[in-house]
């Protein structure tokens, strides 16, 4: 158990509870997530984490792999080389939603693990991703260490995390709400500052690549020192 900036507790297995939905809803609820809190698109998230897919890669927090199909959509339409994809996940009805999805196709293999303790050997991979998700994380800065633990020297993680909106607006009025929402449900452990995310990856031995700020959303590529 771990307490995030905002001082509330949670554990990984209350989160857990917390996306155990059927999967079709929790597509359709992350779709309007990601237009009213993360305003941020699925074209931007698309080209961000289709573009950091090595040989072998890993897809933490996949959930139902919804957003990995339409990236691998992508590549394919790109023309960009095929992949070993590991995805892992703590909340096995989303789980069970991507084993569903990708059932019978090679070079697939999903693995119930919680993202601070992952059962991998280390420079296991070549890239990670970790898409809409460090911010639903409770032991966020372990998390961290633990993908920069199982990525290869010189290999490179991307992520987006959400960032507590900006102004005054309506739209700052909505994704606040939403994520208030969010937190007292229990599916969005806390938002982020830029600079204290961006510490936290870098103390857990990162080195920002690119990054930017979309919407509420920080897009980030950072590399495991080789």
């Amino acid at each position: 158990m771990a307490i995030n900036g905002e001082g509330h507790r949670k554990s990984a297995d209350e989160i857990a509870e917390a996306y155990k939905s059927e999967p079709w809803w929790y597509d359709l609820r992350g779709f309007f997530i990601l237009t009213f809190a993360y305003n941020s698109t699925l074209n931007e998230q698309v080209r961000l984490f289709g573009s950091n897919m090595g040989p072998r890669h890993l897809d933490v927090a996949c959930g139902t792999a919804t957003l990995l199909d339409l990236i691998l959509k992508w590549r394919r339409w790109k023309k960009l080389p095929k992949v070993d994809i590991v995805g892992v996940d703590y909340a096995e009805s989303m789980l069970a939603g991507a084993i569903r999805r990708f059932k019978g196709q090679p070079g697939f293999r999903f693995v119930h693990a919680d993202a601070a303790e992952m059962p991998f050997d280390s420079a296991a991979f070549d890239t990670v991703n970790i898409a809409n998700a460090i911010h639903c994380l409770p032991q966020v800065n372990a998390a961290l260490h633990e993908m920069v633990r199982v990525l290869k020297p010189g290999g490179t993680l991307a992520a987006n995390v959400l960032l507590y909106p900006k102004g005054q607006g309506v739209l700052a009025g909505i994704a606040n709400r939403i994520n208030a929402w969010g937190m007292e449900k229990g599916i969005l452990v806390t938002p982020y500052e830029r600079s204290d995310i961006r510490e936290r990856m870098v103390q857990a031995g990162l080195e920002i690549l690119t990054e930017d700020v979309s919407g509420n959303c920080y897009n980030v590529v950072a590399r495991k020192p080789a």
